[in-house]
């Protein structure tokens, strides 16, 4: 078993990426708003490491969507990422996203994975 994650750049692909790694057999997946560094030090004003994602979204400046997922195999992975770059493009392209597998050691909680 792997972890599937991406950090999807421009959230407007959501629903299309959603689409897609269920396409290509990606099920039950997570998704968290997040942030990088990057955005987080382009703000003009300093505020408080503390200020929360509701002041940081509020600024008017946009976040990345985290997506997780459990999933049985490297070939799930591929499909995935193969099907991701054709909503977003070529991943080694700026203002993309990432996406990396990592193994799963132990899993506890469903047997769906």
């Amino acid at each position: 078993m792997l972890m599937l994650i991406m950090v999807l750049d421009d959230v407007s692909h959501l629903n299309d990426v959603l689409q897609a790694w269920e396409e290509a057999g990606v099920q039950g997946v997570t998704i968290l708003e997040s942030t990088g560094i990057n955005r987080v030090m382009e703000r003009k004003q300093a505020d408080s490491a503390y200020a929360g994602f509701s002041r940081l979204f509020a600024s008017g400046r946009i976040g990345h969507q985290t997506l997780f997922a459990v999933i049985d195999g490297l070939e799930v992975a591929e499909a995935a990422v193969a099907a991701t770059e054709r909503v977003v493009g070529d991943l080694t392209q700026p203002s993309t996203g990432i996406m990396f597998a990592v193994p799963i050691l132990q899993f506890w909680g469903t047997d769906q994975a």
